[in-house]
């Protein structure tokens, strides 16, 4: 089966350092995997304040 030259490099990369797989999935634990507000979004989303169309048009 073929495997691109990066995939074969990414593949000796974790093989060699088997930190970087456990970092990473700490990372997206920190930034991704987060159970989401549903007011702190109603209150974000009330709060915005609508843009202009055309920001840069002199009034």
């Amino acid at each position: 089966m073929y495997q691109s030259e990066f995939t074969d490099f990414m593949t000796e990369f974790l093989d060699k350092n088997p930190q970087v797989d456990s970092e990473r999935r700490e990372l997206r634990l920190t930034w991704w995997d987060r159970k989401v507000d549903l007011d702190d979004q109603r209150r974000w989303k009330e709060a915005r304040v609508p843009q202009k169309p055309y920001v840069y048009q002199p009034e």
